[in-house]
C-alpha cells in the first residue's frame, strides 16, 4: 500500500492529470511510478518555476491532485490551491507543520493506503489495464518563444526509446547514475530514470545544482546526463586549477594533456594509435590524467551523456582527451527525448551522432530536422493546431533545428530555424555555433548575436566576471564598479581583441562588428533563460532593446 492507494481513495481514474512540483529525490521516482502503475498521467514541473508559471500548467493540465515536495513548494502550493478550484487535493512530501485544510503529508499518505483492504486487487486491475499508447506524461515545453505547450508522451514513448537507447551505452544493474538535471525535464526523466530503472542500476540524487561536482566525488557514479553548462565549468575549472600550479607542474599537466589529446583522437576514431602514443600514454594517464580524473568525477565514470544544447567542440576534446568521454546526443521534449546518439565506442565531436535503432531522420528542403518513429509524442495537449503545425500527416515531426547529415550518417546540428539572421544583404548567419566559439574566452560566460535586417552582426556580451576582474586587477583598474570598468576602453579593447582571437575562420559578414557589455548574467528572474538554461533571444532583446539600438545606430564607441 502507498501512493497508489491513495490515489486510487482520491479517485483518480484512468488518464487523469496529477501535477507534480518537487527537486531530484527519491520520493519523485516513487510518485512517477506510483501515477503510471494506476494508468494515470504525470505533470511534472519544473521547482525553478515561479507560482503564476506552475499555476498555469496546473491549470492547463485540469489536474486535481497536486503533490509538492517541501516548504518552499508547498507556499506556491497554498497559491495555487486558491486561485484554481479544480484542485481539490495537495499531498506534501516534507512533514509540514499544521497543514491547511485539503492538504496532507506523504506520510499520512502512506499510513492511509496501508488500511485498505480491496487495494491490492484494484490496484491491479488497474495497473494490467494500462496500455502502450496510454498517456504517460504530460511535459510542458519551457520553450523561448510563447505560452508553454504540453507534449503528451505515452508509455511506449518512453519504453521504445529506453529500449533502444540504453543498449547503446551497454548500461547495465552495475552502473551507477548521479541524477542532477532536473527530473521534470525529459532529458534527465530518460536518462537518468527510465535508464537505470530498466536494467535496475542505482540512482544517487544530487544535492543541488551547487554540489554536483563534491557529490560525483562522494558517489563515484559511472555514468551521468547533463546539459553542457557542467561540463564548460568542469572544463574551466581544471584549466584555472592547471594554471594555478607552480610552472614544473603546469608543464607536466599540460604535457599529459597533450598527450591524451593525441591518443583519444585516435581511439574515438577507431584508428589504431601509433606506437610513441601507446608507450606515452600509460605514463601520462598514471602521472596525470587519471588523478584529474579522480579528482573531478571520483575516478568510476565511463562517461557522461550530454544533451539539451549544443556541447562546444573545445570543451569535448578538452574532456575527452582526459579520458571522460562526452557522449552528444539529440532529442526534444516531443521526441521522448532521444533522436540521435554518440556511441561509447564511435563518437565524432561536433556531431550528434546516428538515429538510433527504430528512429527515422531526413532533413527537409529548407535544412530542417524532420524525424518519424515510436519516440514521436501524440501530439499538445488540447492544442491539436499546434499539433498539426509540428507534425505532418505522414507522422514527420518538425524539430525546428537546422542540419545536415554526413556520409557516415552522423547528424551535425547547424542551428534553430528560427533563430537564422537574416542580414540586411539577405546573408544568412547562424548564431549558436558562433556564440559558441566565441564562448571558448575564460573571458566570456555567455554571448547572444543579433542582426536581423541589419547591416552587420552585432553582440550582447556577458563577461566571466572572476576572470574579468582577475585581469583588470593586475591591469591596476578599481574593479568594485564593474558598470565603470565595462565602460572602461581598455577593457573594450581587451575584449575586441578576444572576439578576434576567437573569429579566425569566420567569414567577415559573421563577425561581430560592434558589441555591449553586459553587467550580469542572463537569468531566470528577468524570464531571459529557460529552467533548461537556453537563452530565450526575444526576452533578451527586449531588455537590451536600449543597449542593441546603441548599436545599430550610428557611430557610437562601444566596441
Amino acid at each position: 500500500g502507498g501512493i497508489e492507494d491513495i490515489l486510487l481513495d482520491l479517485g483518480v481514474k484512468h488518464a487523469e492529470r496529477v501535477a507534480l512540483l518537487s527537486e531530484n529525490r527519491p520520493e519523485w521516482a516513487v510518485v512517477d511510478l506510483a501515477v503510471l502503475s494506476i494508468g494515470a498521467v504525470n505533470v511534472p514541473l519544473y521547482s525553478t518555476l515561479p507560482a503564476p508559471q506552475a499555476e498555469y500548467i496546473v491549470d492547463n493540465s485540469e489536474a486535481r491532485i497536486l503533490i509538492v515536495s517541501n516548504s518552499k513548494q508547498l507556499e506556491k502550493a497554498v497559491v495555487i490551491k486558491e486561485h484554481l478550484a479544480r484542485v481539490e487535493q495537495v499531498i506534501v512530501m516534507d512533514a509540514s507543520d499544521a497543514l491547511p485544510e485539503g492538504f496532507l503529508t506523504l506520510d499520512e499518505v502512506m499510513r492511509r493506503g496501508a488500511v485498505r483492504s480491496n487495494g491490492a486487487a484494484e490496484l491491479k486491475e488497474r495497473s494490467d489495464a494500462v496500455q502502450p499508447d496510454d498517456l504517460a506524461s504530460i511535459i510542458y515545453t519551457s520553450g523561448t518563444t510563447g505560452a508553454p505547450k504540453g507534449a503528451m508522451l505515452t508509455h511506449d514513448n518512453f519504453m521504445s526509446n529506453a529500449q533502444s537507447a540504453a543498449p547503446l551505452f551497454r548500461i547495465s544493474a552495475n552502473d551507477i547514475f548521479l541524477s542532477f538535471l532536473p527530473l521534470s525535464h525529459v532529458f534527465e526523466r530518460l536518462a537518468g530514470h527510465y535508464f537505470p530503472l530498466l536494467v535496475g542500476a542505482t540512482i544517487a540524487y544530487a544535492e543541488s545544482v551547487f554540489t554536483v561536482q563534491g557529490n560525483m566525488v562522494e558517489i563515484k557514479p559511472t555514468v551521468m546526463a547533463s546539459v553542457p553548462r557542467l561540463y564548460e565549468a568542469i572544463h574551466s575549472k581544471m584549466l584555472d586549477g592547471i594554471n594555478k600550479q607552480p610552472e614544473k607542474t603546469k608543464k607536466a599537466a599540460l604535457w599529459a594533456i597533450s598527450i591524451g589529446k593525441r591518443h583519444s583522437a585516435d581511439r574515438i576514431s577507431g584508428k589504431q594509435p601509433d606506437l610513441l602514443s601507446r608507450l606515452l600514454y600509460p605514463i601520462a594517464d598514471a602521472l596525470v590524467l587519471r588523478k584529474l580524473r579522480e579528482r573531478v568525477t571520483g575516478g568510476n565514470l565511463r562517461f557522461f551523456i550530454s544533451g539539451g544544447a549544443p556541447l562546444p567542440v573545445e570543451t569535448a576534446r578538452f574532456l575527452t582527451s582526459i579520458g571522460l568521454d562526452l557522449i552528444e546526443g539529440y532529442g526534444l521534449t516531443e521526441t521522448s527525448p532521444v533522436i540521435c546518439a554518440n556511441l561509447p565506442e564511435k563518437i565524432r565531436i561536433g556531431t550528434v551522432g546516428p538515429p538510433i535503432p527504430g528512429v527515422q531522420i531526413r532533413i527537409a528542403d529548407d535544412g530542417e530536422i524532420l524525424s518519424r518513429g515510436p519516440h514521436i509524442m501524440k501530439g499538445y495537449f488540447a492544442s491539436p493546431e499546434a499539433t498539426a503545425q509540428a507534425i505532418n500527416a505522414d507522422g514527420w515531426f518538425h524539430t525546428g533545428d537546422i542540419g545536415i547529415i554526413d556520409a557516415d550518417g552522423f547528424l551535425k546540428i547547424t542551428d534553430r530555424k528560427k533563430d537564422i539572421i537574416i542580414l540586411g544583404n539577405g546573408k544568412n548567419v547562424a548564431p549558436q555555433p558562433i556564440e559558441s566559439k566565441l564562448k571558448a574566452s575564460p573571458y566570456i560566460a555567455s554571448v547572444v548575436l543579433f542582426g536581423d535586417r541589419q547591416p552587420q552582426v552585432v553582440a550582447l556580451i556577458v563577461p566571466d566576471f572572476e576572470h574579468l576582474k582577475r585581469w583588470a586587477r593586475e591591469q591596476g583598474f578599481e574593479t568594485k564598479d564593474m558598470e565603470g570598468l565595462l565602460k572602461r576602453p581598455e577593457v573594450i579593447k581587451f575584449y575586441k581583441s578576444e572576439l578576434e582571437r576567437n573569429s579566425g575562420d569566420l567569414a567577415d559578414f559573421e563577425r561581430i562588428k560592434r558589441f555591449v557589455l553586459v553587467p550580469r548574467d542572463f537569468s531566470q528572474e528577468h524570464g531571459e533563460v529557460t529552467p533548461t538554461l537556453k537563452i530565450k533571444r526575444k526576452v533578451v532583446a527586449e531588455n537590451f532593446s536600449k543597449e542593441i539600438a546603441s548599436l545599430y545606430g550610428g557611430s557610437r564607441s562601444e566596441g
